[in-house]
Protein backbone atom coordinates (compact mmCIF):
# COMPACT_ATOMS: atom_id res chain seq x y z
CA UNK A 1 0.00 0.00 0.00
CA UNK A 2 1.50 3.32 -1.05
CA UNK A 3 1.12 6.59 0.81
CA UNK A 4 -0.81 9.41 -0.82
CA UNK A 5 2.45 11.38 -0.51
CA UNK A 6 3.81 9.51 -3.53
CA UNK A 7 1.36 11.44 -5.70
CA UNK A 8 2.97 14.71 -4.56
CA UNK A 9 6.57 13.88 -5.47
CA UNK A 10 8.35 15.49 -8.39
CA UNK A 11 12.04 15.66 -9.31
CA UNK A 12 14.02 17.57 -6.67
CA UNK A 13 11.68 16.74 -3.78
CA UNK A 14 12.81 14.85 -0.70
CA UNK A 15 10.92 11.74 0.37
CA UNK A 16 11.87 9.23 3.04
CA UNK A 17 10.08 6.50 4.94
CA UNK A 18 10.75 4.46 8.07
CA UNK A 19 8.60 1.57 9.34
CA UNK A 20 8.13 -0.50 12.48
CA UNK A 21 5.91 -3.39 13.48
CA UNK A 22 2.78 -2.02 15.17
CA UNK A 23 -0.96 -2.59 15.09
CA UNK A 24 -1.79 0.93 16.26
CA UNK A 25 -4.26 2.96 14.22
CA UNK A 26 -2.56 5.77 12.28
CA UNK A 27 -4.02 8.61 14.39
CA UNK A 28 -2.76 7.09 17.64
CA UNK A 29 0.68 6.44 16.12
CA UNK A 30 0.78 10.05 14.85
CA UNK A 31 -0.04 11.33 18.35
CA UNK A 32 2.90 9.36 19.75
CA UNK A 33 5.18 10.56 16.95
CA UNK A 34 4.35 14.23 17.56
CA UNK A 35 4.73 13.96 21.35
CA UNK A 36 8.39 14.96 21.03
CA UNK A 37 10.76 13.93 23.84
CA UNK A 38 12.67 16.62 25.75
CA UNK A 39 15.81 16.48 23.59
CA UNK A 40 13.74 16.93 20.40
CA UNK A 41 11.79 19.80 21.98
CA UNK A 42 15.14 21.43 22.78
CA UNK A 43 16.15 21.11 19.11
CA UNK A 44 12.86 22.74 18.11
CA UNK A 45 13.55 25.67 20.44
CA UNK A 46 16.95 26.13 18.79
CA UNK A 47 15.22 25.95 15.38
CA UNK A 48 12.80 28.68 16.48
CA UNK A 49 15.64 30.95 17.57
CA UNK A 50 17.67 30.42 14.40
CA UNK A 51 14.76 30.72 11.96
CA UNK A 52 12.81 33.57 13.61
CA UNK A 53 14.72 36.31 11.71
CA UNK A 54 13.70 34.65 8.43
CA UNK A 55 9.98 34.73 9.22
CA UNK A 56 9.49 30.96 9.18
CA UNK A 57 6.47 29.47 10.91
CA UNK A 58 7.19 28.55 14.52
CA UNK A 59 4.06 26.61 15.49
CA UNK A 60 2.43 25.93 12.15
CA UNK A 61 -0.70 27.66 10.93
CA UNK A 62 -3.95 27.68 12.88
CA UNK A 63 -6.13 24.67 12.14
CA UNK A 64 -9.12 22.92 13.67
CA UNK A 65 -7.26 19.59 13.67
CA UNK A 66 -3.55 19.44 14.42
CA UNK A 67 -1.03 16.78 15.34
CA UNK A 68 1.62 18.66 17.29
CA UNK A 69 2.37 21.75 15.22
CA UNK A 70 1.14 20.14 11.99
CA UNK A 71 -2.36 20.75 10.58
CA UNK A 72 -4.04 17.54 9.45
CA UNK A 73 -4.47 17.63 5.67
CA UNK A 74 -6.26 14.32 5.23
CA UNK A 75 -7.21 11.27 7.22
CA UNK A 76 -8.45 7.83 6.23
CA UNK A 77 -8.78 4.58 8.11
CA UNK A 78 -5.18 3.70 7.14
CA UNK A 79 -3.34 7.03 6.81
CA UNK A 80 -3.04 10.47 8.39
CA UNK A 81 -1.24 13.22 6.47
CA UNK A 82 -0.27 16.44 8.22
CA UNK A 83 1.93 19.42 7.42
CA UNK A 84 1.91 22.81 5.77
CA UNK A 85 3.43 25.09 3.20
CA UNK A 86 5.93 27.66 4.53
CA UNK A 87 8.08 30.34 2.88
CA UNK A 88 11.03 28.05 2.31
CA UNK A 89 9.40 24.66 1.69
CA UNK A 90 6.27 22.56 1.66
CA UNK A 91 6.32 19.82 4.29
CA UNK A 92 4.00 16.83 4.76
CA UNK A 93 4.27 13.72 6.91
CA UNK A 94 2.29 10.55 6.49
CA UNK A 95 1.57 7.98 9.17
CA UNK A 96 0.38 4.87 7.37
CA UNK A 97 -0.91 1.65 8.94
CA UNK A 98 -0.74 -1.45 6.77
CA UNK A 99 -0.46 -5.17 7.55
CA UNK A 100 0.89 -4.75 11.08
CA UNK A 101 3.31 -1.97 10.19
CA UNK A 102 3.34 1.73 10.91
CA UNK A 103 5.25 3.76 8.34
CA UNK A 104 6.33 7.35 8.83
CA UNK A 105 7.01 9.10 5.53
CA UNK A 106 8.20 12.67 5.09
CA UNK A 107 7.84 14.66 1.86
CA UNK A 108 9.56 18.01 1.43
CA UNK A 109 9.41 20.28 -1.60
CA UNK A 110 11.89 23.15 -1.21
CA UNK A 111 10.65 26.43 -2.73
CA UNK A 112 14.03 28.10 -3.03
CA UNK A 113 17.71 27.88 -2.16
CA UNK A 114 16.85 28.71 1.46
CA UNK A 115 14.61 25.65 1.59
CA UNK A 116 17.35 23.42 0.18
CA UNK A 117 19.88 24.78 2.70
CA UNK A 118 17.41 24.34 5.54
CA UNK A 119 16.64 20.76 4.50
CA UNK A 120 20.35 19.87 4.31
CA UNK A 121 21.00 21.46 7.73
CA UNK A 122 18.21 19.65 9.55
CA UNK A 123 18.58 16.24 7.89
CA UNK A 124 20.66 14.57 10.66
CA UNK A 125 18.14 15.80 13.25
CA UNK A 126 15.18 14.72 11.10
CA UNK A 127 16.56 11.20 10.87
CA UNK A 128 17.19 10.98 14.63
CA UNK A 129 13.72 12.33 15.47
CA UNK A 130 11.95 10.03 12.97
CA UNK A 131 13.77 6.92 14.19
CA UNK A 132 13.14 7.80 17.83
CA UNK A 133 9.48 8.47 17.10
CA UNK A 134 9.00 5.07 15.51
CA UNK A 135 10.84 3.36 18.35
CA UNK A 136 8.29 4.94 20.70
CA UNK A 137 5.45 3.71 18.45
CA UNK A 138 6.90 0.18 18.48
CA UNK A 139 6.98 0.22 22.31
CA UNK A 140 3.38 1.46 22.61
Amino acid sequence: MASALHNQRVAGDFLDCYSVASDLPPRRAAEIITAFPGWAQFLLVIRQIVTAPFGLSQDGPEAADKLGPFPVQSETETEVIAGFDDKHLNFLVSVLSHEGQISLATWVAPHNVGGRIYLAAIMPFHIAIARNALARVARA
